[in-house]
């Protein structure tokens, strides 16, 4: 996967342009439903990622790129990592999508593309 063009709210994907949150699962892209997390927003500011939503296990290192640090994720999606035995990475989105454009092998993604 090539990753352009990422400024606020926008990241290209392999020429296709996304102005929101991305999840990529086994080299497939889709948006990021964050709705059944949204109950969580108040508890810290901000709407975090959580085992409520369909995170991609498929893999052994998951990568959560936070923005500019703003996404939380929930202590339980850390804990599920681990008994899942999948390494989560959680990075500002820019260095999560240099560490992306290395091709690591069975690698998901989580990408927040504000904030």
């Amino acid at each position: 996967m090539k990753f352009t063009g990422f400024s606020f709210g926008k990241l290209r994907v392999d020429g296709d342009e996304y102005d929101h949150d991305l999840v990529i699962d086994r080299g497939e892209v889709r948006k990021r439903d964050k709705r059944p997390s949204k109950k969580y927003r108040s508890l810290y500011g901000h709407t975090p990622l959580s085992l409520d939503e369909k995170i991609p296990w498929k893999c052994k290192r998951l990568v959560v790129g936070t923005g500019g640090g703003a996404l939380p994720i929930m202590d339980d999606v850390r804990r599920e990592a681990k008994r899942r035995h999948v390494q989560l990475i959680a990075l500002s989105t820019e260095k999560a999508l240099e560490l992306l454009s290395q091709r690591p092998a069975r690698t998901n993604a989580v990408l927040h593309l504000t904030c």
